[in-house]
């Protein structure tokens, strides 16, 4: 669903003055920000007074606005108060390499006025973690996983007691899954464990951010929304590079069809004329087909590739270069999204629809990042569907308009999980643990039976065991359990690729492709580069570099970006208009006009997303729309086009095999897409009377 914002920020802000904001904060603090910087953002001016007053804060503001310093200031300012040791701020990122770069970010306030700051993930060295646990420090930066054992660290749950404020950083990141409902159990059993405490939450991007505030404080408590609108700080365009005859010539020598080569053309173009640019891929293989055409082409050329399939010594490497300039462009996914900082970026590229709004924000957002500046960006496109759905995308963000996070709803596993983790620890009853549920918005309506059911099932696995008094114990099998599935991230069987000569890891790649392809000789791209398979062993494959880029991309689990119902159904509306004024007449022409002024694109565009939509009305076809769906055969294939985006059709699609093979009795095959559902296995009058 989308979410528009019906409060303007800016419209407050005005009224607040720097230095009344300033003179809230500390004199030591005050002259600390004075060299800092030279004037307050937005949210800063909002958020400040809001967290001095003890407020619970949920801070959306555009990427580069000072989010960070818009938490961390006034809670610096408010610890320089404190005399009790132990922690005092947990800052919670979603990932491991946004760490670093926070750890940075806090060390450069909080070490001026004489407190610690410190890291603790699953990466931390054992003496670090020995040296935290006897000596606590006043800031800790850690993820959602390495939170949970806090709890359970006699030292470390001592330094607990401190706490008084929390911050959750990127948190759109987390709530979408699973990870974000097992955060809000554990900052409830935080809360249950020290009494009060202040929560804060940044993002850049959110569409509900009042259900998003309930995740980290809970259905029982406010929070306060600080909105800082986006649209004005971007500029985007869309481009459909044209074919050349050069480019069809070096399709066969790049091994892709020519739209891409027209694509890589015009963004080896952009990197030389520009000095830093992210290109944004959907998925990690698309991300190995670019980087190792360009590679191909030009061997020569500054442009690497970074996502979370590489190791972190190799993402690592990639973003130095770039942050020294050695390099001038990096083909990512979404490892490169969050504020990790590699540097300055003047432009971004999208390779193809970003298909969220909230994608194209973050995304775009890397760029122009500083204070003031325009974030530019520029979707590359090669078809009607990219093409019209980029347009909707930018039009969605013109009006503020952005996909709301999709908070998971009473899961069982991490109910059960976190089961597990009260018994080791907390020492209640099954009726606080209802409690403590029912305190956080997943599990809000939870009744006792459904919790006293996962409970029994616990105990026949011999995870759990209920006292006589109903107190939760742990089970044989507990501690094997619970540490075993820390992380609520879906856990796929993983190889890791070491380069013979050198011993150092390249990256990961899914069972599935090891099994189904690599075997000694067989050839692979990763990194961006050649290789081939010397030898497979039980959690490891052995390459070396090779020179010829002939060799299969892999392929990951989880690469999908689902398009929402409401931006497909605006794609199927726009082609509906076609439909209709070409039925009246209008020429090609004077449609691609009237969507211009409408949609505020440029003709040269438009004119290439309408004109197959154009053209199947001027033959009499029916044109598939938002309120239409066709089917179509084609050989062994039936084409049921229809624009209900990726979750509908997904489902569309499972009910029709179903009937079909329920009435024929035969295997039916099926890929459903954000516009088609390809059926084989079928014939279209079937589909077409099951759909009926």
């Amino acid at each position: 669903m989308l979410f528009s914002y019906p409060f303007k920020l800016e419209l407050i802000g005005k009224m607040v003055k720097d230095e009344d904001v300033i003179a809230l904060l500390s004199p030591k603090l005050a002259e600390l920000l004075k060299y800092r910087f030279d004037s307050l953002t937005p949210p800063q001016l909002q958020a400040i007074p809001a967290i001095l007053e003890g407020e619970n804060v949920v801070v959306v503001a555009p990427t580069g606005t000072g989010k960070t310093e818009a938490a961390i200031l006034p809670i610096l300012s408010k610890m320089l108060g404190e005399k009790a040791g132990g922690i005092k701020l947990i800052y919670i990122t979603p990932l491991r390499a946004l760490n670093r770069d926070i750890l940075d970010r806090l060390t450069w306030w909080f070490s001026r006025l004489d407190f610690r700051v410190a890291v603790r993930h699953g990466d931390t060295h054992a003496s670090e973690r020995r040296s935290q646990a006897l000596s606590p420090p006043d800031v800790l930066i850690t993820t959602p996983e390495t939170f949970q054992l806090l709890f359970l660290g006699s030292r470390l749950r001592a330094a607990l007691a401190g706490v008084k404020w929390v911050v959750v950083d990127e948190i759109h990141e987390l709530a979408d899954d699973r990870r974000g409902v097992q955060l809000s159990i554990l900052l409830e059993k935080l809360r249950r464990y020290i009494g009060k405490a202040q929560f804060i939450g940044l993002s850049a991007t959110l569409g509900n951010p009042e259900a998003v505030a309930k995740l980290i404080v809970g259905v029982n408590r406010s929070a306060k929304v600080i909105y800082v609108p986006v649209a004005r700080r971007f500029e985007i365009s869309i481009e459909w590079p044209d074919v050349s005859i050069e480019d069809e010539k070096l399709s066969s020598k790049l091994y892709v069809a020519s739209e891409v080569v027209a694509k890589i053309r015009r963004i080896k173009e952009l990197v030389e004329k520009s000095s830093g640019v992210l290109v944004f891929t959907n998925t990690r293989p698309m991300t190995e087909v670019l980087g190792s055409r360009i590679k191909l082409w030009d061997e020569k050329a500054p442009i690497y590739v970074h996502h979370g399939s590489l190791s972190f010594t190799e993402r690592r490497k990639v973003e130095e270069m770039f942050k020294q300039g050695r390099i001038k462009g990096v083909i990512c996914t979404s490892s490169l999204e969050l504020g990790i900082d590699i540097g300055h970026i003047d432009l971004v590229i999208q390779y193809g629809s970003p298909r969220e709004v909230r994608r194209l924000i973050q995304r775009v957002g890397r760029s122009g990042h500083r204070i003031g500046e325009t974030s530019r960006g520029i979707i590359l496109v090669s078809n009607s569907d990219d093409a019209l759905e980029a347009m909707v995308l930018k039009s969605l963000l013109k009006q503020e308009k952005i996909e709301e996070a999709s908070i998971p709803h009473k899961p069982y596993d991490v109910m059960l999980h976190e089961l597990v983790g009260l018994a080791m620890k907390e020492n209640v009853t099954l009726n606080e643990a209802l409690e403590i549920f029912r305190a956080t918005l997943p599990y809000s309506d939870l009744e006792m039976e459904e919790l006293a059911a996962v409970a029994g099932f616990a105990e026949q696995i011999d995870i759990l065991r209920l006292t006589p008094d109903g107190r939760l114990r742990p089970g044989r099998r507990a501690f094997k359990y619970f540490y075993g599935t820390l992380s609520m991230i879906p856990e796929t069987v993983q190889y890791t690729v070491i380069e013979q000569d050198t011993g150092e890891p390249v990256g990961i790649l899914d069972d599935f492709f090891v099994l189904e392809y690599c075997e000694p000789g067989a050839r692979f791209i990763m990194a961006g580069r050649p290789w081939e398979v010397v030898a497979v062993g039980e959690d490891s494959v052995r390459v070396r570099r090779i020179e010829t880029y002939e060799g299969a991309i892999p392929s990951w689990v989880g690469e999908e970006i689902p398009v929402s119902y409401e931006v497909a159904q605006e794609v199927g509306r726009i082609r509906g208009r076609v439909e209709a004024l070409a039925k009246k007449g209008c020429t090609l022409k004077e449609i691609v006009r009237r969507l211009s002024e409408e949609l505020e694109e440029r003709e040269e565009i438009i004119g290439k997303a309408v004109k197959t939509a154009y053209e199947m009305s001027l033959r009499g076809q029916p044109v598939p729309t938002d309120s239409r769906i066709v089917v179509e055969e084609i050989g062994e294939l039936v084409i049921i086009h229809a624009h209900f985006g990726n979750k509908v059709n997904r489902v569309l699609g499972k009910y029709v095999t179903y009937e079909l093979g329920r009435i024929t009795g035969l295997p039916i095959y099926v890929s459903e897409k954000q516009y088609r559902i390809t059926i084989r296995g079928a014939s279209g009058e079937d589909v077409y009377n099951v759909l009926r």
